[in-house]
């Protein structure tokens, strides 16, 4: 059975550094930020000063005094027989009370919207700097990763950076000083009581917000696990979309999807139910605070201490404390949830490929067409194992000549791909040297060496876009007409121009439209349109006819004297007309020569041969 997931800690601490980690990607926009918070700040006064408004309009109706509370009259500066009395009124202070509402509404947008581009802005910096540091990582990364899982995170990490950015600048700091503002508010002009028990109630809800929602944390990350499991297996079950149907495992296939699906309703089940207990506890908690206030106002107003509309602006003032404050909550479970996402997406970026250039490392200074005798491909006791415990090449030692094609052969696993592999440098050599001319691959940058070489893969995967654009692949500067040359020489014309769309036609995912042999033609079309100096065949011609073989080989023999090649085969037939051939057993050399020559060798080749002639014949 795959694995499809990893074990995850559930019990890992959030790392509350990766804030740091996003600063860099803030500086661009220093000043929209400071303007932002500005805007921020001059909202939260708007939303202050309505209760205040509130409370001169009920008085007002209500026929009492604004000035009727002691503590306000004496904290004034402003003495209220100074003040117009127009202003004063219940009228004027309800046009004053609408445009206080419009200017913290406005201002909000006005601050969402200075802050939205420094958002956008981060998250494609990031995401950018995330896909380039995927590319650059090793082929082992790529082999063991899991697709489905890998989009997952990248996904939410982006979203939680939006989620962190957004929320905790404009909701967490604001909110935390509206706090500040109620409670000193209270305190200096309605009394100890006031304050304490709005300071006492803020301070439990959020202790227990921090607390509960850290005892949560474990059964949203295993939500998030048994997510990523499940789209994982969803997504390698549709790539591998023919082999499930070859073997009929539709319902194999659903019963494992359905047994991850089981995992992740759990986990959101018990997700849930701690959400309820946190929601319940945090509502007690505020319903208690405003229950208190609520009191000791209904007793100062019976007592003649305090108006009807002081009343009414505690009563605004808890809700506009407490609405925030219960909002404060959720903020507080997302960005945990959104630092643990942020942290996986950073922890991307911390792999270090296993595959470096070196700090002194040069460019492959390679003439185009390879015609100086310094400039041969040279692999010398060259060791390698793609594990300690299975060495695959064993001392290997040989020379390619400028211009010359050479081909190696030998059963499967004896090592004829990862001769390729390790020239694009996709591993280094556990022991020995490999040299393009004077110098050593490992010395000189992964680029200049990547450019020089092109292949024709054993298993040719497609875009999923035209066959045109799929062959431009090779050289996206390419001109139409330059691409044309390559598919005649390629001998995809024919087959292209009975396709009603031509060279427009899409190809599918991963070239499923396509059989074997047109997917393999389009890749030697690309190959040749990047006009490499060296050209690799890893099995160019495995799924291809015998007419469509024989074209292809024409093809490459018409284009070998201007590329030094190397030619990969298991079918003997396609090597013929090879300079040189060697011959692989076990991750050792046991032959090498020209076809004729090792015919008459009679030796391993001799006998490959004629076995794959006697099943020709037959």
């Amino acid at each position: 059975m795959r694995k499809t997931g990893q074990v995850v800690d559930l019990d890992q601490k959030v790392n509350w550094l990766v804030i740091k980690q996003l600063l860099p990607y803030l500086k661009e926009f220093r000043w929209r930020i400071l303007f932002a918070l500005l805007c921020m700040v001059a909202a939260k006064l708007a939303t202050i000063a309505m209760p205040f408004l509130l409370k001169g309009i009920v008085d007002g109706l209500s026929g009492e005094s604004v000035t009727a509370v002691e503590p306000v009259v004496e904290s004034s500066t402003v003495s209220p027989q100074a003040i117009p009395a127009w202003i004063l009124t219940p009228i004027a202070l309800v046009f004053a009370y609408g445009f206080f509402r419009f200017a913290n509404v406005a201002l909000g947008e006005l601050r969402d919207t200075l802050f939205g581009r420094v958002t956008e802005r981060a998250i494609r910096r990031i995401s950018l700097t995330v896909f380039q540091h995927l590319h650059a990582l090793d082929v082992d990364f790529h082999l063991n990763r899991r697709t489905g899982g890998l989009a997952r995170e990248i996904e939410r990490g982006t979203n939680g950076i939006n989620f962190l950015m957004r929320f905790m600048v404009f909701n967490i700091i604001p909110t935390l000083l509206e706090i500040s503002l109620v409670i000193g508010i209270l305190l200096t002009q309605y009394g100890m009581s006031f304050g304490l028990v709005t300071l006492l109630s803020v301070v439990v809800y959020i202790i227990f917000s921090v607390l509960t929602t850290n005892w949560r944390h474990k059964y949203i990350r295993a939500a998030n696990e048994a997510d990523s499991k499940s789209n994982t297996l969803a997504i390698d079950s549709l790539l591998n979309y023919e082999t499930v149907k070859y073997f009929t495992n539709e319902k194999y296939e659903a019963n494992r999807y359905d047994e991850d699906l089981k995992v992740w309703e759990g986990a959101k089940q018990t997700n849930r139910l701690t959400l309820f207990a946190l929601n319940g506890g945090q509502a007690l908690i505020i319903s208690s605070a405003i229950t208190a206030l609520m009191y000791l106002a209904v007793n100062q107003v019976n007592e003649n201490q305090m108006t009807v509309g002081d009343f009414v602006l505690i009563n605004a003032f808890m809700m506009q404390l407490f609405i925030p404050l219960n909002f404060l909550g959720f903020v507080y479970r997302e960005i945990r949830t959104a630092l643990v996402n942020i942290e996986k997406l950073f922890d991307l970026l911390t792999r270090q490929p296993k595959i470096n250039d070196q700090e002194d490392a040069e460019r492959l200074s390679l003439n185009h067409s390879l015609k100086h005798e310094n400039e041969s491909i040279v692999f010398e006791d060259v060791h390698f194992g793609y594990d300690t415990k299975r060495e695959i090449l064993k001392g290997i030692s040989f020379t390619i000549e400028p211009r010359q094609t050479v081909a190696i052969v030998g059963a499967s696993g004896s090592g004829k791909s990862t001769i390729a592999k390790l020239l694009f440098r996709f591993y280094d050599p556990n022991q020995g040297t490999i040299k393009i001319g004077e110098q050593s691959i490992h010395q000189v940058t992964q680029n200049s060496l990547r450019k020089s070489i092109g292949i024709v893969p054993q298993d040719t995967v497609l875009f999923n876009n035209s066959i045109l654009e799929n062959i431009r692949y090779g050289n996206p500067s390419a001109s139409n007409d330059e691409v044309m040359a390559v598919i005649k020489m390629a001998h995809l014309d024919q087959f292209i121009s009975q396709l009603p769309e031509g060279v427009d036609t899409l190809v599918g995912e991963r070239g499923l439209k396509l059989s074997g042999g047109e997917k393999q033609r389009v890749a030697i079309a690309r190959a040749l349109l990047k006009k490499p100096p060296i050209m690799i065949f890893d099995e160019a011609t495995s799924s291809l006819d015998s007419h469509s073989e024989a074209a292809i080989l024409q093809a490459i023999q018409e284009i070998s004297g201007n590329y030094t090649s190397l030619v990969i085969a298991h079918r003997l037939s396609t090597v013929v007309n090879s300079d040189k051939i060697i011959v692989l057993e076990q991750g050792q050399i046991v032959e090498s020569g020209s076809h004729t020559e090792l015919l008459q060798h009679k030796g391993l080749y001799s006998k490959l041969w004629q076995v794959q002639q006697n099943n020709d014949d037959e």
